[in-house]
């Protein structure tokens, strides 16, 4: 299990295609925001627009933002077109050994948020919705400052 200061566990999961992701080295080299998620829950349905909004103005400053639905793919693919995320998403059916519980959230609450360096150390973590996009900004600045790399 991930733990802060530590390196992510090494994790498979899936593409919305179906083919294999490989955790953390997927994104290995750029910091991350990993925000775990699932089509039944509301807050994080909530949250997924400034997600996507906190996406693109950040893009270019190399902070990426990548989802981790705990669904179906059907479900999954289907609230990201209805939402209009274009952030990279992976999946992983739900259960004991999730990728969330594997990311250091074992109480399952969602959403789940972890902000992972460019070298795969988990920063900080944050369970439960942010407001908006200024609270997402807002959690992950300080390190943008410290430099994530």
């Amino acid at each position: 299990m991930a733990e802060r200061g530590g390196i992510v566990p090494a994790i498979t999961l899936h593409t919305l295609d179906g083919l294999p992701a490989e955790v953390p080295q997927a994104w290995a080299g750029t910091p991350t925001l990993v925000n775990l998620w699932a089509s039944w829950c509301a807050p994080c349905l909530k949250e997924m627009p400034d997600l996507q909004a906190f996406s693109a103005q950040h893009a270019t400053t190399g902070v990426q933002v990548v989802g981790i639905a705990l669904d179906d793919v059907a479900s999954a693919r289907t609230l990201l077109t209805r939402l209009g995320v274009t952030y990279p998403n992976l999946v992983d059916p739900p259960g004991p050994t999730d990728a969330g519980v594997r990311l250091g959230n074992p109480a399952g609450v969602l959403p789940y948020s972890v902000l992972v360096a460019a070298d795969g150390r988990v920063l900080k973590t944050h369970i439960g919705p942010f407001a908006n996009q200024a609270a997402i900004a807002n959690w992950v600045q300080p390190w943008e400052t410290r430099g994530l790399r």
